[in-house]
């Protein structure tokens, strides 16, 4: 074989796998069609877990000197409860970071590149090339150039909700759930933002976080449902929606729209069985969830290391790169699983039920707790864990829980 590991898609998922496994030795090559600057479709927001395994890695600064703002601070409006929390410290980092993909996906393709990973730019991969029932390598070719087959122990797919990968190996899908929202989003100059900005409104989804070159993100997502009639006016509709945030609308308003408004129905809520005879899957290839949390990016980079330590601990053994991906599996699923949960609820974009009210008005006035829940909102703190009878009872204290039950069943909360 040319190549141990083969991997198909080179934005987050497939530059992280390729930059641990090239530092460990093994020989990768990575494919893309994009060529690097490149955009593409996000949320953005890297959350606290995942700046800590940049920084891990060394690349935090390469997002500093790019001038990418930490976002420290969040402000979060649910319904009119306004809480304001910072993060909590996490592996060395305290901030959250909202990178342009063109700044963060160059930094990692760089760095792989810099790692030993060969990164061939401007290559569409076609199909997979099989041995049997085993994966052994892929076709393709570069732009303008001639089809060629490269092979290689694994074939990774990396290539995002829509992969040829798992398309090609009938990749099994499980805990699938309907697309619930759509979203859309542009960049703002003029509208600074000292803290970043979360609002749920009934019908809706807002968030506002700083960007590289001085811009501001702002994100709205709203029911899927509502996508036609959006599309008919989509600035009208956008702004609209910020209108229902505060002074959020007049803030924008005041400010200059610098690029098109980006708009998608394509948000799929669903898993895939990550693996197979000859190839894996990472990123929003093996998993993919409403954007509504913006865990995307966390995620692609917390499952590359899971992925890279499971080919490298095989290989080590003298085995062939998938023979531990049954564990890179389980770990992948504990991992994300409840935040996937609680991401399906967020996007319902319900109205708030009389229970959780009670709860967040608790928050109110106690920064420490306001704290943790952005914490648990960041996956610093698992969400299951945060979302317990201890913490309840930390909150509310024995009366406060029999109001709270009270509220749950619909009665009286006086």
């Amino acid at each position: 074989m040319a190549y141990d590991v083969i991997v198909v898609g080179a934005r987050v998922a497939g530059a992280a796998t390729a930059l641990l496994l090239a530092r460990r030795g093994v020989r990768v090559l990575t494919v893309d069609r994009a060529r690097f600057p490149s955009d593409t479709l996000s949320t953005h927001q890297v959350q606290v877990p995942g700046v800590a395994r940049l920084r891990r890695w060394g690349l935090l600064g390469e997002l500093d000197a790019a001038g990418t703002p930490a976002t420290r601070e969040v402000r979060m409006d649910f319904e009119g409860i306004v809480l304001s929390g910072r993060f909590p410290p996490y592996d060395g980092a305290d901030a959250l970071y909202s990178p342009r993909r063109t700044v963060l996906d160059t930094v990692l393709v760089r760095a792989a590149r810099e790692a030993g990973a060969e990164i061939r730019e401007g290559f569409a991969a076609e199909e997979l090339v099989w041995s049997r029932d085993r994966v052994v390598g892929i076709a393709g070719r570069q732009r303008g150039g001639a089809r060629c087959t490269e092979t290689a122990g694994l074939v990774v797919g990396a290539d995002g909700k829509r992969s040829l990968v798992a398309s090609a190996v009938g990749a099994r899908r499980y805990r699938e759930r309907p697309i619930a929202t759509m979203a859309c989003y542009t960049y703002w100059h003029g509208v600074p933002m000292a803290a970043g900005e979360l609002y749920l409104r009934p019908g809706r989804a807002v968030a506002a976080f700083p960007t590289n070159d001085g811009l501001t993100m702002v994100y709205v997502a709203a029911p899927i449902a509502e996508f036609a009639r959006f599309r008919t006016a989509v600035e009208e509709h956008y702004l609209a929606s910020l209108d229902r945030c505060g002074d959020l609308g007049m803030w924008v308003r005041a400010g200059r729209r610098a690029e098109r408004l980006r708009t998608t129905p394509d948000l799929p809520q669903l898993f895939r069985v990550p693996y197979g005879p000859g190839w894996a899957l990472v990123g929003d290839a093996g998993v993919v969830m409403d954007p509504v949390s913006a865990q995307g990016i966390g995620n692609a980079l917390r499952d590359a290391e899971l992925l890279a330590d499971a080919i490298t601990s095989a290989m080590a053994r003298g085995r062939p790169p998938d023979a531990h991906l049954a564990g890179y599996h389980r770990r992948r699923d504990a991992a994300v699983r409840p935040m996937y949960d609680f991401t399906a609820g967020l996007a319902a974009l319900d109205p708030l039920r009389r229970a959780q009210r009670y709860l967040l008005a608790a928050l109110r006035d106690r920064p420490a707790e306001a704290d943790r829940f952005l914490g648990a909102f960041a996956g610093v703190t698992p969400i299951r864990q945060y979302r317990s009878p201890r913490t309840a009872l930390r909150l509310l204290g024995v009366r406060g829980l029999a109001g709270l039950a009270v509220a749950a069943a619909g009665g009286r909360l006086g």
